[in-house]
């Protein structure tokens, strides 16, 4: 899939009011949030079970890194980008070289990534 509208979208965030505004600015772009997690056990589960064409990752959820949700994905070959407030993303070896975006972002910078992740895959 390369087009970025009508995509289908997990987003893992937990920060509420941040996860709206992303999930706004995603419906905004003609994507389609079908799943959301606030915590990793949650996301992990969704990330194995879920149906959908990409990912919007935070890094950090309440303290405890989303590499394992980023794994699943990655065995499964579904696109994802790391979001992260903490300026350069503090990703792993394994990870280096991912998609990322900072927080905040604005839309077009949002649709930027998207577009760039989508015709990788």
């Amino acid at each position: 899939m390369s087009e970025v509208s009508a995509a289908r979208v997990l987003l893992v965030e937990d920060e509420g009011l941040v996860a709206l505004m992303i999930e706004d600015m995603l419906e905004e772009l003609g994507l389609k949030v079908v799943a959301s997690a606030a915590h990793l056990n949650t996301a992990c589960e969704l990330a194995t079970t879920g149906s959908f064409d990409l990912a919007l990752l935070d890094v950090n959820l309440a303290g405890e890194l989303v590499f394992p949700v980023a794994r699943v994905l990655r065995e499964r070959g579904i696109p994802f980008l790391f979001s992260t407030g903490y300026g350069a993303p503090p990703l792993d070896e394994e990870f280096k070289g991912a998609p990322a975006i900072g927080k905040p972002f604005s839309i077009d910078q949002l649709n930027e990534k998207l577009r760039t992740l989508l015709s990788r895959s």
